[in-house]
């Protein structure tokens, strides 16, 4: 078995990631900074599960600031999911924690790996696409990112393919909407699930007829996974779920699953969102045998069922 380290061990897709190693009997060095972009409670709670076993580890520190060399000894792998998330916080003075967070970080862990010979699987965004001249989107479109947070993220696809050249072992997956337990509580599924079952407003940005390619929170583990087992280095793939659902009909399937109706307001769409996203996976497919397989309405009723799993251990969260 191996030993991999995870950043951003903490959050959504980082500790479902962990689980899924520490499952399959693999050794794992969590690292996270638990910044503060949403509560430290949540993140603890994330990692409950992983601290139950001695096979995992948990260092906590800021990527951007502490020399790396030393944690990567005895690594076999690095999966990089750390970053500073969200399109609409990514404008103005925070850009500058973007910057730190996603880019420096990024090119920190790909110095030291690059001096320790392990492979690196990052995490980057369809966010990089932004409105995209054709869909679904392959790996060879030219990105056009139209929020700073994009930005951030293609800039660091660009620093793997400058240390791919240095002989870095490096591959990068632009992950398509992913939902499912933990999602962040910033996110649209997450604050939809919580509003249902709180029966509170829920506001949409937009006409609600915006589109997602969305992404179980399982699948993406899986494609994560295979990338850093049967990926080819120097690559980028797309992560998605292949089902491109408006944020109006994800809604519906809430409301189903849930067995109550959305109360709705709407504001202006957000500055930086896109409009669409769909991404092709053939390619990933291809290299490693990877498909999605979890079913929207599965997904939702997983996403829905913690939901109510966390108000009921703490509800004003």
């Amino acid at each position: 078995m191996s030993r991999y380290a995870v950043t951003g061990a903490a959050g959504f897709v980082g500790s479902h990631l962990c689980e899924s190693l520490l499952g399959t009997g693999h050794t794992v060095l969590g690292i996270d900074s638990f910044s503060d972009y949403y509560s430290r409670e949540l993140k603890e709670a994330n990692l409950r599960s992983c601290r139950e076993t001695d096979a995992f580890k948990l260092l906590e520190t800021d990527l951007s600031e502490r020399p790396l060399a030393e944690l990567l000894d005895g690594v076999d792998g690095v999966f990089h999911l750390a970053a500073q998330a969200g399109v609409r916080r990514s404008w103005g003075d925070d850009f500058q924690i973007y910057l730190r967070d996603n880019v420096l970080a990024t090119q920190r862990l790909f110095e030291a790996a690059l001096a320790r010979g392990v492979r690196v699987v990052f995490a980057s965004s369809s966010s990089v696409y932004g409105d995209s001249r054709s869909y679904p989107t392959t790996e060879d479109l030219p990105p056009c990112p139209i929020s700073p947070y994009g930005v951030t993220k293609l800039a660091c696809e660009h620093l793997a393919t400058a240390y791919s050249r240095r002989g870095l072992d490096v591959i990068g997956l632009r992950y398509f909407t992913v939902y499912g337990p933990r999602q962040r509580p910033d996110m649209a599924y997450t604050r939809i699930a919580l509003a249902l079952l709180r029966d509170r407003m829920f506001t949409i940005y937009g006409t609600g007829e915006q589109s997602r390619d969305v992404t179980y929170v399982g699948d993406a583990v899986s494609a994560t996974v295979a990338a850093m087992d049967r990926g080819v280095s120097g690559s980028t793939y797309n992560v998605g779920g292949g089902s491109e659902t408006t944020l109006m009909q994800a809604i519906g399937v809430f409301e189903q699953a849930s067995g109550r109706q959305l109360r709705l307001e709407r504001i202006d769409a957000a500055v930086g969102d896109v409009t669409r996203t769909l991404g092709r996976t053939d390619k990933l497919t291809r290299d490693t045998g990877w498909r999605p397989s979890t079913d929207l309405t599965v997904g939702v009723r997983a996403h829905l069922e913690w939901a109510r799993g966390r108000l009921t251990a703490a509800p004003s969260t």
